[in-house]
């Protein structure tokens, strides 16, 4: 059996994979690593090209678009490795990319997942926004990350080099074990795209399974391939699946409260959108929460099963406030600036 098997998720990407597969299979086809292609019905030229030009790769093939989320669930399904590794299409891999992320999931056997440094595509010596150097989460459910907070993105200068435990792990790049990832259910695949990855690092920190950044491990990430951050679709499927995994998983004394403080912060950003001339953006807002109210009885008893395994109350990677709070009111633009003053605002850090 194959150990590693590092799998990218298609759907007509064919440029992307002309552009990144000839590095990434360079620096991941080896005894102890596979490299497979799961094409989620692409009506492009992908498959025919992978055929063609990579008849050494594993091809796995879905008649239609499953979507981020059960894509992956499908694909691992499939396969058969000790860790699998989910790698987007439009992600630049360095030599000896793997070794430290496996390594350490050797070395740490309560460890379900990690992640490397994620590094912008266009801008190499920047954290990309998705994943940076870990991810992490206020406590309200906006997420943030080591290396990026909102819009601000730190120049990587050797500042978060140290392996610490975190609350999330990028879905850009995110090593896992095969069995934790079974374990937990998987991706949520109703979110179809967006916070998916957050929602699963969720229940794996609640469930005692740790996740951690490996920054040995350095990744280039162009972002932004199927969906703009300002795409109106991207934004209301971040919203709802937003609120979903909160539903899903926060304690019961801190729904209410989260959720009332959550619907006056969105909706602020709702009409602030709406004074920028942004209407499709306000809208999907809007529809984000019209949707997760629609959805909200589905998830009861997945709620219900997620409350009786958590196993901590306080989760690795969690800030005790607010992060917009912090950015606009404390002008906190960055991690290290972020826990300067509150030794404790960031849970379990080390």
């Amino acid at each position: 059996m194959v150990k590693t098997s590092v799998i990218i998720l298609n759907w007509n990407g064919k440029k992307l994979l002309e552009q990144f597969l000839p590095t990434v299979a360079a620096h991941t086809i080896g005894e102890e690593s596979r490299l497979v292609v799961a094409d989620n019905g692409s009506t492009d030229d992908s498959v025919a090209f992978l055929l063609a030009e990579y008849p050494h790769i594993e091809l796995i093939l879905f008649d239609h678009n499953h979507g981020f989320a059960e894509g992956y669930n499908r694909a691992i399904q499939q396969v058969d490795s000790e860790y699998v590794i989910l790698l987007n299409s439009d992600v630049e891999t360095t030599a000896g990319w793997i070794q430290p992320l496996i390594a350490y999931l050797d070395a740490h056997q309560d460890v379900a997942a990690v992640q490397p440094t994620i590094r912008s595509f266009h801008q190499k010596s920047h954290f990309e926004y998705a994943g940076a150097a870990g991810g992490f989460i206020d406590c309200y459910g906006y997420p943030f990350c080591r290396g990026r907070i909102l819009d601000t993105v730190e120049h990587d200068q050797g500042q978060y080099m140290d392996e610490i435990p975190i609350f999330w792990a990028t879905g850009a790049s995110l090593c896992i074990r095969r069995s934790d990832y079974i374990n937990v259910g998987g991706l949520d695949a109703l979110f179809f795209a967006h916070m998916e990855e957050i929602d699963l690092c969720w229940r794996l920190n609640a469930r005692g399974r740790g996740v951690v950044s490996v920054p040995s491990s350095v990744v280039y990430h162009v972002g932004g391939a199927s969906l703009g951050k300002e795409n109106p679709r991207k934004l209301y499927l971040n919203f709802r699946n937003n609120l979903l995994m909160l539903y899903k998983n926060l304690p019961s004394k801190r729904l209410f409260s989260t959720f009332c403080v959550r619907l006056m912060l969105d909706l602020l950003a709702a009409v602030h959108l709406l004074t920028q001339g942004k209407v499709r953006s306000s809208i999907s807002v809007v529809k984000a929460y019209r949707d997760f109210l629609k959805m909200r009885s589905s998830y009861r008893q997945i709620r219900r099963e997620n409350l009786r395994m958590s196993l901590n109350a306080i989760l690795p990677g969690t800030y005790s406030g607010s992060i917009l709070m912090a950015y606009y009111l404390r002008n906190k633009r960055t991690y290290a600036s972020l826990i300067s003053r509150k030794k404790n605002a960031i849970r379990n850090e080390n």
